[in-house]
């Protein structure tokens, strides 16, 4: 949860015009092969709202981003279909004290409250444009966006080969702002990183998160330390960001030894309970 263009634009549009679960005990789990890769949506979104991108086929998910005193700074949720599209997206912000609430409908995102048209998408579910700040977004042949555009600045991403977002370098007028982020060499652990930040070539911030991981590769606890270095001394801040997701067919045996694909969310896993939803229509 890094510096982001798309959550600040939204947030100042909506201060102007408004922006079954069962707990089940069980003897044993069939885990589904780790997705390593990220799909364009997951990846290009997580970009632009600002939250850790997670693998595998994500039906909704919560991340909460907490400060040192473990009050709740911001929280963004999303849902997903089978297809990977984000069906809703909701951002939280109480430092700022704004909320941006997003629902899908055929070619547009729509203000949840108000139902103005927000966000224009292209393809099957990917990002086009913010037609009230003037954003408009390039993808490249794999679906991934790579460039953002308006009159007042230009904006370019950058993705590993599994898809993972590697930062990005915004120019407005006569500054340049650039994200690098180093993920860890271990593949299953990609949100455990390192990230610098430059301001015209000059250093003035530095991050470092590390996670634990649910058996879907997915972070489920992690530490964020973020730097700001653009002021003296240094001031560092220590954040505690808790996600919650469920994936979609997972393998779930319970103790009659019977199995069915379910959407099975998997924190807690210590204690050998899982949040689950039996769902009969997908394929093993």
């Amino acid at each position: 949860m890094i510096e982001n263009h798309l959550y600040s634009l939204v947030t100042v549009v909506k201060y102007k015009l408004l922006p079954c679960l069962l707990a089940i005990f069980l003897t044993g789990c069939d885990r589904t092969e780790v997705t390593l890769s990220f799909t364009p949506e997951m990846a290009s979104f997580s970009n632009e709202f600002d939250f850790d991108p997670l693998r595998g086929p994500v039906k909704d998910f919560t991340q909460t981003l907490m400060d040192e005193q473990g009050e709740v700074t911001k929280r963004v949720s999303g849902t997903l279909s089978e297809e990977g599209c984000f069906d809703s997206l909701e951002l939280l912000d109480l430092e700022n004290n704004t909320v941006v609430a997003l629902v899908l409908d055929a070619n547009y995102y729509r203000d949840a409250e108000t139902l103005e048209k927000r966000v224009r998408l292209q393809g099957k579910c990917q990002l086009a444009e913010l037609p009230s700040a003037g954003v408009s977004w390039e993808t490249d042949d794999n679906g991934f966006v790579i460039k953002a555009s308006s009159k007042q600045m230009q904006m370019e991403y950058r993705y590993d080969d599994q898809g993972y977002p590697l930062g990005k370098t915004t120019k407005s007028n006569d500054k340049t702002l650039s994200v690098s982020a180093t993920p860890s060499t271990d593949p299953i652990k990609k949100l455990d990183y390192t990230a610098v930040t430059l301001l015209n070539n000059q250093r003035v911030g530095n991050v470092k998160q590390s996670c634990e991981y649910d058996s879907h590769a997915n972070p489920v606890d992690c530490q964020l330390i973020i730097v700001d270095e653009g002021v003296k001394p240094a001031v560092e801040r220590v954040y505690t960001i808790k996600i919650r997701s469920i994936i979609i067919n997972a393998i779930v045996r319970s103790a009659s030894g019977e199995s069915d694909p379910v959407f099975c969310a998997l924190p807690d896993t210590d204690a050998g309970i899982y949040t689950c939803e039996w769902h009969y229509d997908i394929d093993h």
